[in-house]
């Protein structure tokens, strides 16, 4: 599901002061047999990052009542997020670039260096 409307983002904690609006995605979603989420049922999560370099993780929920909305988080947390929902080929985009960097890093992308034999 893609949607185009804006939605706020806050400092490090949920309803603190907003400090952007960022176009609102899914990006970090997966297909668990059933339906698309990340978080549970009726809940989405995206990735995107802002003019100035910080990440925005975006919440989406499907719950009434509840609304969407995005936390400003550190590179390690947007790597992380993006490698738990198994969608690395993120990390080709241009925007995300300095996360692939960051995984070449601390040995996460690459070879399996990590691997035993």
């Amino acid at each position: 599901m893609t949607n185009s409307y804006r939605i706020n983002v806050f400092g490090d904690k949920l309803h603190s002061k907003v400090v952007a609006r960022v176009k609102y995605n899914e990006t970090l979603d997966y297909w668990d047999g059933h339906n698309w989420t990340n978080g549970g049922v009726g809940r989405h999560l995206g990735i995107t990052k802002l003019k100035d370099g910080r990440y925005v993780l975006i919440f989406g929920t499907q719950w009434q009542g509840e609304n969407d909305y995005g936390v400003i988080v550190s590179p390690e947390k947007a790597l992380n997020e993006i490698l738990i929902s198994n969608n690395s080929e993120l990390l080709n985009m241009k925007r995300f670039a300095d996360l692939k960097i960051l995984a070449e890093e601390i040995g996460i992308m690459g070879d399996s260096q990590n691997e035993v034999d």
